[in-house]
């Protein structure tokens, strides 16, 4: 599925995959690890890459709906990861279309390193149709990115501020915002900061 927000991202595909492959997901995500659910539920995750969130979440006993529109990276995703407990979909931001036909609500949404590839109008079309997907008291995390924009992907400077605004509008209420470095060496040369938000639906 070819989207906006993916353009350049298939570029150098051999390159990405080492790099994210190498990242453990609880080093990723340690300042969420205690917010993601004990007890296997449904968890939708948008923009999977190369599938090692998805894969981890599923090692929790959790099922998972993986979103991916990049074709190369998903195709790459499902053999590093082959699980029964895995569903990937060919589907993306803003609309989220074929999720959208499935009818489900999920207990998790998880987006790692997504919504700063959406532009302004695309995040503000996006949020009430990622909130419509969350059951009550269900989660939303989100990583953002912070610093020098790459030019070989469409990326934008989104701040955590934006984000809770557009959250919040959509009865998604703010329960941690934790700014850090990055884990890569090479990222925090660059003076790349990550922003760790995560939300919960009320009513």
């Amino acid at each position: 599925m070819e989207l906006p927000g993916t353009k350049g991202y298939a570029e150098m595909l051999d390159q990405r995959i080492i790099r994210y492959e190498q990242l453990a997901f609880r080093e990723v995500h340690s300042v969420v690890l205690d917010l993601i659910p004990a007890v296997p539920g449904h968890v939708l995750e948008i923009g999977a890459g190369t599938g090692r969130d998805a894969a981890a979440l599923a090692d929790m006993g959790h099922r998972v709906t993986a979103v991916e529109p990049t074709d190369e990276p998903r195709a790459a995703a499902e053999r590093l990861h082959p699980s029964p407990q895995i569903d990937w979909i060919d589907d993306g931001l803003p609309d989220l279309a074929r999720v959208v036909e499935l009818g489900a609500q999920f207990d998790l949404v998880m987006m790692t390193a997504v919504w700063m590839h959406l532009d302004e109008k695309e995040r503000a079309r996006a949020m009430p149709r990622i909130a419509s997907l969350i059951r009550p008291q269900g989660l939303l995390l989100l990583l953002l990115r912070h610093g020098p924009l790459p030019g070989d992907r469409r990326m934008f400077d989104v701040s955590a501020e934006e984000t809770t605004g557009l959250a919040m509008a959509e009865r998604l209420f703010p329960i941690r915002n934790i700014q850090r470095e990055s884990v890569q060496e090479g990222n925090r040369r660059e003076g790349i900061t990550w922003t760790s938000l995560a939300f919960r639906k009320v009513g």
